[in-house]
């Protein structure tokens, strides 16, 4: 969503790298550059107003004159006045002291409000919490239908007495809601009320009444992050009929340009609360400004990445994998990296889950095109094989290949490719389990950069310059000194898993210190 924008900002921060000392012409081309990115974001124009000159104010004080990089310093204040405009600090739910908590949607048609009941219902369960949700939607057809199938998907009772299709009360609806949970003992009722295509009185009357019958905790404003600056109007049009206390942002993960989100926080004074960025029901959740601020300036997420790795892997598991990696409890099977791929997968897609490193901007084209079915073929190929096969692919010769493809449906090559990249990937893993960097992987398919054969050819032919081990003119002895040597075991450990040695890389590649604890 926020793709336009980021591209601009990132090309305004690249400019300013390599300056020692910012003058004013700098300062008034960044803000100019500043200004036009969040202009074609469809920004509101007085949120760009007021962000771009706190931003002119804070460039020309001492916090960037004095700085040894004025450039990282700008990013520093452009990062905080982004966190400003999307609500500062993250707000939670206000739960009430005597259950049930009332919260009510409201919103126009379209918004995804009734999709959105079960997502913030399955979250709340979640949580802890026994929630329950309301169908007061009586206008549009098929609503009252449409709620109790995502309330099913999501686990969550449903109160919907009446058809609706235009038959019901939605206010005695949403009142008898509210003492129905009392006796059932939910302690969180979620109301879905109706939309309009259009603001109109009737559909204020409406949702002003639902308010006063049930005097909810939370009125939650839900607002399609797509729809640009009229968001803007359509949230204060929502503030003065139903005084709303938050705002839920659907269809995040759209093409739209992203305005929407940087405008509504700072121009009603209300905070975004929640964001909606999928079709799936997991696919919502805590709206945090600082990370959305760090996304759109692809400094990356890792925060949110680690919450949904915690989420979606089992600790034990992950233990008993550890071990393995380190070699304390036998070897990393295809049995175990299955299981690790399909933890992965829980967190969402791997395309999204990429975007949150730092620096996934400039990738952007490649996690587009990302084949997420890429996945599914490759836990084809390890469940066509047969136990003893995942439990030591050594033993996988080429007629098993042959029938592991055939039973997968995919193309020996496939196979071979998979075979040979686990026992790479689990020689990287077992470095990065003892704690040290990625060790060079000559050679490896699909690593561009990583040096092959003729580099490691280079290296060999490097170290045999200068004192080396004198050769003996003998040729009985000078044979069985060759011979000894090559009997040696290789010191990049590709010998262990059955193969032969490779040419020895340079120094290891660290990873960063938080990818490796995700590790």
């Amino acid at each position: 969503m926020f793709d336009t924008l980021q591209n601009r900002l990132q090309t305004t921060f690249r400019n300013l790298r390599g300056k020692g000392k910012l003058s004013e012409a700098d300062i008034d081309a960044t803000a100019r550059e500043i200004r036009v990115a969040l202009l074609e974001a469809d920004v509101a124009l007085p949120v760009v107003k007021e962000f771009v000159a706190r931003v002119k104010d804070r460039a020309r004080g001492a916090e960037v004159s004095q700085a040894l990089n004025p450039a990282q310093q700008v990013i520093k204040i452009v990062n905080e006045e982004l966190v400003g405009i999307l609500g500062g600090e993250t707000r939670r739910l206000r739960l009430a002291k005597n259950p049930p908590t009332v919260i009510m949607l409201a919103g126009l048609q379209g918004a995804g409000k009734t999709t959105l009941a079960g997502k913030l219902g399955l979250f709340l369960k979640g949580q802890g919490h026994s929630p329950m949700l309301v169908a007061a939607d009586l206008q549009r057809p098929n609503a009252v239908n449409q709620l109790q199938v995502v309330g099913e998907r999501a686990g969550v009772d449903v109160y919907a007495p009446q058809p609706g299709n235009g038959v019901g009360d939605p206010v005695q609806v949403a009142r008898d809601a509210v003492a129905e949970a009392r006796k059932t003992l939910h302690d969180i009722v979620v109301i879905d009320t109706a939309g309009r295509l259009g603001i109109d009185e009737e559909l204020m009357k409406q949702a002003s009444d639902i308010r006063d019958a049930t005097d909810p905790d939370e009125v939650l404003f839900v607002v399609d992050a797509m729809i640009g600056q009229d968001a803007v109007r359509t949230a204060e049009a929502f503030l003065e009929g139903v005084d709303f206390t938050g705002v839920v942002l659907s269809k995040l993960d759209g093409d739209a340009r992203g305005g929407a989100a940087l405008s509504i926080a700072e121009m009603t004074g209300r905070p975004v609360m929640f964001a909606s960025n999928g079709e799936k029901l997991t696919d919502f959740d805590v709206f945090h400004p600082d990370r959305m601020a760090s996304r759109i300036l692809d400094l990356g997420d890792m925060l949110t990445l680690i919450e949904q790795a915690e989420k979606a892997f089992d600790v034990e598991q992950a233990q008993k994998a550890a071990e393995k990696l380190a070699g304390k409890s036998g070897d990393f099977t295809l049995d175990d990296f299955l299981q690790q791929m399909q933890a992965v997968r829980k967190m969402g897609s791997l395309s999204k889950i990429l975007g949150m490193l730092p620096g996934a901007g400039q990738i952007k084209d490649q996690l587009a095109n990302f084949d997420e079915r890429e996945i599914d073929r490759i836990q084809a190929i390890i469940q066509s094989m047969t136990p003893s096969e995942r439990q030591n692919p050594k033993i996988i010769d080429g007629s098993r290949r042959a029938r592991i493809s055939r039973g997968s449906g995919t193309q020996v090559s496939d196979v071979n490719q998979l075979v040979d990249r686990f026992f790479e990937a689990r020689k990287m893993m077992q470095q990065m389990a003892k704690g040290g960097g990625i060790p060079g992987m000559p050679g490896m398919p699909g690593m561009p950069g990583m040096g092959g054969k003729r580099a490691g050819a280079r290296q060999q032919a490097k170290k045999g310059k200068g004192k080396g081990r004198r050769v003996s003119g003998n040729p009985a002895k000078r044979a069985a000194a060759a011979q000894a040597e090559a009997a040696k075991p290789q010191a990049d450990g590709a010998s262990a898993f059955g193969f032969g040695g490779t040419p020895q890389a340079g120094e290891d590649i660290e990873i960063p210190k938080e990818i490796r604890d995700l590790f």
